[in-house]
């Protein structure tokens, strides 16, 4: 009926025909990336097929893998962005939070089948949202006020992060690295102050971390390679105006000696205003852009180290770590904060020279070389320690831990189940979907590695009703076991953001009736 009121290019999916097409959207894109859970996860293989484009990246990060494909279905781009949040909020869960909205909505689609109304089964999941959040807090534990036990709790939050990265054979190395860096922020949490550094050759194991910030920069002919007591001016501003620029206008000279005049003025003014910039007290110049030939040999001259084309992102963090500030203008020595450190150094990484900054002004600076065999390797080593890094500043904001290894999935099924009990009504129908499909998380895992998921989980289940509350799976001998004495760690806030999301996000889709398609609207004259 609406169709003769609408525009042409304006479609309406309704009712059944809508649901049908989110929810099969929804759980498409969450068996896509069901195959990447857990510690024996699989990787995928993201091929880009543009012309200009055809780079080829290894990963097994929900997040990464979700980014980068094009959808048209709507309820799967809402997967997408819990996912993408859910990168941006916590660092790590990005699959678990796409797989559980996927293994609600097909749990959903079972109860809209026997005719219950998606507002029964919303309200059933809210019940049940709220007493698997109950267990979850009850079953946390804080070891925030004892130094050496939160460290432990880090290691091992960060070991079980890896564990499904591609780094797994090193998560120990790797788990110590992350911990390290992160315990030096000293609760700042600004991830600016840790620079990654990647370096093709070696092996993964002999990536470490350097206590200062690194510079994949050259500094300039015949300047000071050592530099103590650093007072370093950090610009973006042009240093090439000893070169004729005078664009859209035409010079006309009758002799070769008027081109030398306003070549030697065009040097004038270069020499005007590095003589402003050394007049500032700096023996170290780092610029963001280019600096050529002259006002390099005048820093020579000068004993000023100069590095050249620290790209934006290395001038911002140089700025936060050496306590600078960026400036464009030299008029004003007073006004200018400089940036310090105690030493300014060239040092040998593999093949190549890169300039290292000790003793910053900001002392929770610090890099983190990554070597490895590949590019490949080196892209995907980047991007599950920038997990760890995230999980474990998350960690260091909320001190609260649970166990992994699907303890905390089948520990909220089991208090969802006792509620179930005494809860009237179809709502007790959804309640107990929920319940199934937490538990469908370890059984994926178990699935991903190899075992038997349905000995596994009825096992963990027996386990936990006898009290046997901290057992999970032991995905290493295909058994279950005390997450405690094994060692397996998550944070609780990324637990808590994969179930709240995950739940809100299905409540959503659950609730749609038509799907209303509309072409853009043409402009007048085209």
């Amino acid at each position: 009926m609406e169709a003769a009121f609408m525009d042409s290019g304006t479609t309406v999916d309704k009712g059944e025909n809508a649901r049908l097409s989110s929810f099969v959207g929804a759980i498409a894109i969450a068996d896509l990336v069901k195959t990447t859970l857990g510690p024996k996860g699989m990787d995928k293989i993201l091929q880009r097929i543009s012309e200009n484009d055809q780079s080829v990246s290894v990963t097994n990060d929900g997040a990464t893998i979700l980014k980068s494909i094009n959808l048209d279905n709507a309820a799967a781009k809402v997967l997408v962005d819990i996912a993408r949040v859910q990168d941006e909020e916590v660092g790590d869960g990005t699959t678990s939070v796409a797989v559980f909205c996927g293994e609600l909505l097909r749990e959903a689609e079972d109860l809209i089948n026997q005719r219950i109304h998606p507002q029964t089964i919303a309200e059933g999941w809210r019940l049940a949202r709220k007493a698997a959040r109950e267990a979850l807090e009850a079953s946390t534990v804080d070891n925030s006020g004892d130094e050496a036990k939160f460290r432990e709790d880090l290691l091992r939050i960060a070991r079980t992060t890896l564990s499904s990265k591609l780094v797994t054979y090193e998560k120990d190395h790797f788990a110590t690295l992350a911990v390290d860096a992160v315990m030096r922020l000293r609760g700042s949490n600004n991830l600016d102050h840790i620079q990654v550094l990647k370096k093709a050759g070696g092996h993964l194991k002999d990536s470490y971390l350097e206590e200062g910030f690194l510079l994949d920069k050259k500094i300039g002919v015949g300047q000071p390679k050592r530099i103590e007591n650093a007072k370093i001016l950090l610009a973006n501003t042009s240093m090439d105006t000893d070169k004729i620029k005078i664009y859209g206008s035409r010079v006309r000279v009758d002799s070769l000696n008027k081109v030398a005049e306003i070549e030697e003025a065009e040097k004038a003014r270069m020499r005007q205003k590095c003589e402003k910039i050394i007049a500032h007290g700096c023996n170290v110049f780092i610029n963001r852009q280019l600096i050529y030939n002259l006002p390099e040999s005048i820093f020579t001259e000068r004993g000023v180290m100069g590095i050249e084309h620290a790209d934006f992102d290395g001038i911002e963090r140089l700025a936060a770590v050496t306590g600078g500030e960026v400036v464009s203008t030299f008029d004003r020595p007073d006004l200018v904060t400089m940036g310090e450190c105690d030493l300014i150094e060239e040092v040998m990484i593999g093949e190549d020279k890169v300039i290292r900054l000790g003793g910053c002004k900001s002392g929770e600076a610090c890099s983190i070389v990554l070597r490895g065999a590949s590019s490949h390797v080196l892209d995907e080593a980047e991007r599950s320690l920038h997990d760890a890094l995230c999980i474990l500043t998350a960690t260091v904001k909320d001190p609260r831990t649970i166990y992994g290894g699907g303890c905390t999935e089948v520990l909220m099924a089991q208090a969802i189940d006792r509620q179930v009990e005494s809860t009237p009504g179809k709502k007790a129908l959804a309640m107990a979907s929920f319940a199934r499909a937490l538990r469908q998380l370890p059984a994926i895992v178990a699935d991903n590695g190899g075992y038997d998921s349905a000995e596994l989980v009825t096992q963990l289940r027996a386990a936990h009703a006898s009290g046997k509350s901290s057992y999970g799976l032991d995905m290493y001998n295909g058994t279950i076991g005390d997450m405690h004495e094994l060692g397996v760690a998550e944070a609780f806030k990324s637990k808590l953001c994969v179930l709240m999301s995950a739940s809100e996000a299905a409540e959503m889709i659950l609730r749609v009736d038509d799907i209303i398609k509309c072409a853009p609207r043409a402009r007048e004259g085209y």
